[in-house]
């Protein structure tokens, strides 16, 4: 399982960003997918996850109606977009893929080295 992500970087507040995590190594068409975040001195948040068509996504609350989750099952690529983002979105993100199904939103997963996104005025 290789899973490199990109896409982060310093955003005022209420700005934008689009990350993206290219998968290899398995099939990622047959895969349920996760985004996960880690803050400065916090544990893993499950942030969002979406099914093998893309057509189901789950959010976390704390950033329903902010981030959509996406996928391209032709280009092995997962998405995620971030708008309206705030302070306390300022984490590393990393692309997850759950190591069982059903544990979609509580891990454990595989993931990516991350991506790292800084929300500052």
């Amino acid at each position: 399982v290789q899973l490199v992500e990109s896409g982060g970087g310093l955003v005022q507040p209420g700005g934008s960003l689009t990350l993206s995590c290219a998968a290899s190594g398995f099939t990622f068409a047959t895969m349920f997918m996760s985004w996960v975040r880690q803050a400065p001195g916090k544990g893993l948040e499950w942030v969002s996850s979406i099914n093998t068509f893309g057509i189901t996504t789950y959010y976390a609350d704390s950033v329903k109606g902010r981030f959509t989750i996406s996928r391209d099952n032709a280009q092995n690529t997962l998405y995620l977009q971030l708008n309206s983002l705030k302070d306390e979105d300022t984490a590393m993100y990393y692309c997850a893929k759950p190591v069982t199904v059903a544990h979609y939103r509580s891990g454990p997963w595989d993931r990516g080295q991350g991506t790292q996104v800084t929300v500052s005025s």
